[in-house]
């Protein structure tokens, strides 16, 4: 087993090895170049648009509403990433790894817009009445390449029963078990029956519960890390200055190693916010929306606030805290600082925060795993995809999953590439759907302007 890691362990390696990051993050400067850095200019509005009722649309067609279908992209994004990831990535590159999060954020954000916004337009609605859509769709009747749309639905399928299932059952299992005592099983079967109880029921269904559940569990962690900030805010601008610094100094890291500091920021922002992997594309083809451009400026958001705001509060944090020169990395180290800032209760907060967040991955990732599975065998497939993913939650809350992670990382990876061949081959009807919702967006901004 111990020789299988390693091969595993040098795959990975491999996988997420300059070649994709660089990939990755040149492809969302490329797309920011391509679309006149609309990220920038039209987030206020995408804000308005994911958050307001008044810009929920529920006559188009779709399954989901603009903010259901962020809210079950957010499930699945807002998870260990931003607590564990966080930590890896300022432990291993230092405190300048979280400018280079924030770097590959604000050129992600272009990335997941063009992601959606081919989603919608080649979403298909399947017989049962469902949206489907995502990169396998948009790469097969896009670019016409249905070999590398089997591609992505084979790695997307596996995928999530990884980094969107498995690893995240045994992520709360552990944290329950460590903080409040639970028996890993305990633990296992609440999750299970928990999980069942919502996949079963479809995206509906999961769009329901993520819209209620995904505001109060960021909220209550960012309200952690907020006051901690608040109550220590004459450390935060030395925090902001060592991670500028760092960012292109390397100072922190052994050597000074600017590269370190360059790939861990990039990779777990990357990790954390999945832009450019193809996963929440799936969960934007579910939306109810008029033009593709519309949903493709709520699911941007989205990347805005994992990172930006998420992320951020976890990085700040560590960074004030200054524990990351220790031995300890990953979860562990984001609960040793907030306990080193607000005792026991800090402890409390990261663990009941894992918790949610990693059960919120199991979740959104479930509809995406489906969706590639139906792609490749069929809706009717659906309901035997769903029972095998509940048993799986069970199994990875028991299981020592050292291997499960290195696969989840090389197939999250193997993801990425068919995705960004189709964001890169189809960028020319990305900037002309664009430009077709831009020029309806300010004609319905002038006819506000003009009634109200």
């Amino acid at each position: 087993m111990e020789e299988v890691q390693r091969v595993v362990d040098l795959i990975n390696g491999y996988v997420w090895g300059w070649p994709l990051l660089i990939l990755l993050a040149g492809t969302g400067i490329y797309l920011t170049f391509r679309l006149s850095f609309l990220q920038f200019s039209t987030l206020p509005y995408a804000l308005k648009l994911a958050f307001s009722r008044k810009y929920q649309d529920q006559k188009s067609p779709g399954d989901i509403s603009h903010y259901q279908a962020l809210t079950t992209a957010l499930a699945a994004t807002i998870g260990t990433g931003n607590i564990a990831g966080v930590a890896t990535a300022v432990f291993l590159g230092g405190p300048g790894a979280v400018f280079w999060m924030w770097f590959v954020a604000l050129f992600g954000m272009a990335t997941k817009y063009a992601e959606a916004i081919l989603a919608v337009k080649y979403r298909v609605q399947g017989a049962n009445g469902e949206m489907s859509g995502g990169p396998m769709y948009y790469i097969e009747k896009g670019l016409g390449w249905k070999w590398l749309a089997v591609l992505f639905a084979i790695f997307g399928s596996i995928a999530a029963f990884g980094i969107g299932n498995t690893v995240q059952s045994n992520s709360v299992a552990d944290a329950a078990h460590s903080t409040f005592g639970v028996p890993l099983w305990a633990t296992g079967l609440v999750l299970t029956v928990l999980t069942a109880l919502v996949i079963l029921g479809g995206i509906k269904s999961i769009g329901r519960v993520t819209a209620f559940f995904v505001p109060i569990m960021a909220l209550f962690y960012i309200t952690g890390g907020l006051i901690i900030i608040v109550m220590n805010i004459d450390l935060v601008p030395a925090a902001l200055a060592l991670i500028f610094t760092d960012a292109f100094t390397g100072e922190a890291v052994a050597g000074g190693a600017i590269g370190a500091v360059i790939r861990y920021g990039v990779a777990r922002g990357i990790f954390s916010n999945e832009a450019g992997l193809g996963s929440a594309p799936i969960a934007a083809a579910a939306a109810k929306t008029d033009y593709p451009g519309r949903q493709a400026l709520v699911s941007m958001t989205q990347v805005f606030i994992d990172t930006i705001i998420v992320c951020s509060v976890t990085g700040i944090v560590l960074v004030m805290g200054g524990l990351y020169t220790g031995d300890v990395s990953g979860a562990t180290l984001t609960s040793l600082t907030f306990e080193s800032f607000l005792g026991s209760a800090g402890a409390y907060i990261v663990a009941i925060g894992l918790i949610f967040f990693a059960y919120s991955t199991i979740l959104g990732w479930s509809y995406y795993g489906e969706k590639c599975f139906a792609y490749l065998f069929g809706d009717k497939s659906v309901p035997f995809y769903r029972v095998v993913y509940v048993a799986a939650v069970f199994f990875g809350a028991i299981l020592s999953l050292d291997l499960v992670w290195g696969i989840a990382d090389i197939m999250n990876g193997l993801m990425a590439a068919p995705n960004l061949i189709g964001l890169l081959g189809l960028s020319g009807v990305v900037v002309a759907e664009t430009k077709r919702f831009l020029q309806q967006m300010r004609e319905e901004q002038k006819q506000e302007k003009m009634t109200g």
